[in-house]
């Protein structure tokens, strides 16, 4: 074939987008380490507690903006088990479901994080890692330093400089990092995304979390087909998290899992993982077809829909994450 010409496929052989179906808002309950679980289910009841006022204020919230129209809201909670093994499924699962009943908490999605990492044969973070689009700063194209793919670092402005410009040359002066998006002060951010090599990263605990984000906002795809669509599982005691599906259904009468919107009750040491959270979604290349379906069906229901996904996630952080005594 010569260069320039026209190359035509079957309209059948390209993949199908699938079209998942969506609430108005998912709320997150929390994001628990297994420090936190093995503090006993005192601790788990107690975490609930405090947790109930919020979500209420965020339901209250949807049912004012939709102005009569039935909210659809779901609810998420999240356990990390990528960093630290956690006890086995059959036991964690229904001490957490009784934590949450006994404060007239409902949690419809149950999720583990080690399945942001890896899923049977899909990688939903290697997914994230392939969209990402580093945004240069202002002024130049971004070639003045290494790509992420080739450092495992997203920032969201310009680094201070490092070195000499060219061999022999005297270092270069020292000048501030700089954010791009600056509001008279710069908050510059430089995340870690990984370590290790290509075929054996060890996913850092921001990058996780950014997955998770565009899981719920239902932007992942893989080859036109849902990223990790939830599933109804009854723990057994011989399970374990690997055999767990990402998602879990644990209430029958759930509104879906991902939703238009995020919105996250999280302890406050969560803030500064939050913010990197929040950096690399803003450089993720969400796929169009993807984007424009979502947008479609907001609009065809009449919803606010800022364009940017960032800009879809809220936060409620709710000081230290345990009473002192």
């Amino acid at each position: 074939m010569s260069p320039g010409e026209a190359t035509f496929t079957e309209y059948s052989a390209q993949p199908k987008t699938a079209s998942t179906p969506l609430a108005h808002l998912s709320i997150e309950l929390g994001h628990l380490y297994a420090e936190d679980i093995q503090a006993g289910p005192e601790r788990l009841r107690t975490h609930f507690k405090r947790v109930k006022p919020w979500l209420a204020a965020a339901e209250n919230q949807v049912r004012d903006e939709l102005a009569g129209r039935t909210p659809r809201i779901s609810t998420c909670f999240m356990l990390d088990d990528y960093f630290t093994p956690l006890d086995p499924p059959a036991k964690l699962i229904p001490q957490i479901l009784e934590a949450a009943e006994d404060n007239d908490v409902r949690i419809d999605y149950l999720a583990h994080e080690a399945g942001c990492a890896r899923s049977g044969e899909i990688s939903p973070a290697k997914l994230v890692e392939a969209r990402l689009v580093e945004d240069p700063t202002p002024g130049t194209n971004g070639g003045f330093r290494p790509t992420v793919s080739e450092v495992g670092w997203l920032s969201n402005g310009s680094r201070s400089p490092t070195g000499a410009d060219e061999a022999m040359q005297q270092p270069a002066d020292w000048a501030p990092p700089r954010e791009n998006a600056v509001i008279r002060h710069s908050v510059f951010l430089d995340v870690e995304l990984w370590t290790g090599t290509p075929a054996n990263r060890e996913w850092s605990c921001p990058f996780l979390a950014a997955v998770w984000q565009l899981l719920r906002l239902g932007l992942l795809r893989d080859k036109g087909a849902a990223v990790v669509p939830p599933r109804v599982w009854t723990p057994t005691p011989s399970d374990t998290w690997s055999e767990v599906p990402t998602v879990i259904e644990v209430n029958p009468k759930a509104q879906p899992f991902s939703a238009y919107r995020t919105f996250s009750i999280l302890d406050a040491r969560f803030l500064h993982i939050e913010h990197a959270v929040r950096t690399i979604v803003g450089q993720v290349a969400i796929e169009g077809i993807v984007a424009e379906m979502v947008a479609g069906r907001a609009a065809g229901e009449k919803l606010a829909h800022p364009g940017e996904a960032v800009n879809r996630m809220e936060y409620v952080f709710t000081g230290r994450p345990w009473p002192l005594s």
